[in-house]
């Protein structure tokens, strides 16, 4: 009785130093005119993706997410792109730092799939291993607001946002996109 007391608080602070200390907070930076790093993630429909390698020479918008509340700021991105035809892919990339959410990658998968239509699978990538490139690239904190970037062809960060949408920073982002097409047209 006793050893099984002892057994279940060595695994309780065990899985609490885990969680804890793989999921730390990291500081907000811009990264603009940084390249993206590259890393593996998992649609929700199946397929392996590199980011930004499987975009090469394509311009695309990525909206990361590090927290499930985070959800409704990604929902008024999607929307806003979606209404004004914004020309280049969009990817949702929720981003899962710490051997937890690995562990758990199933069932959050599963969860998303629930809550999202079959036919948007393909634009949304988990990252799970890799987490911790993109956390250092953005930083994680505040977590509420999805991090917006727009990857110019060769991947280089062109535009980004981390403090919620606003239909005068879609104009924003609109607007820089228009910039990379008129640059690249040249």
């Amino acid at each position: 009785m006793i050893a099984r007391v002892i057994a279940r608080l060595v695994l309780g602070l065990l899985l609490t130093a885990l969680i804890g200390g793989c999921a730390g907070a990291t500081k907000a930076r811009v990264p603009v005119g940084e390249p993206f790093p590259s890393v593996r993630g998992t649609a929700l429909s199946g397929e392996e993706i590199a980011l930004p390698e499987s975009f090469a020479g394509k311009p695309v918008v990525l909206v990361v997410a590090y927290k499930q509340k985070t959800q409704f700021d990604c929902d008024r991105w999607l929307v806003g792109l979606t209404q004004v035809g914004f020309p280049h892919a969009i990817y949702e990339v929720p981003t899962v730092k710490g051997l937890a959410g690995r562990l758990a990658q199933g069932f959050i998968d599963s969860g998303m799939r629930k809550g999202i239509p079959r036919e948007n699978w393909s634009s949304v990538v988990t990252v799970y291993k890799d987490a911790p490139k993109i956390v250092a690239l953005t930083g994680n904190r505040p977590t509420l607001n999805a991090r917006v970037m727009l990857l110019d062809a060769s991947g280089k960060i062109v535009w980004f946002h981390d403090r919620g949408f606003s239909h005068t920073v879609l104009m924003d982002l609109q607007k820089a996109s228009d910039t990379l097409a008129t640059a690249v047209a040249r």
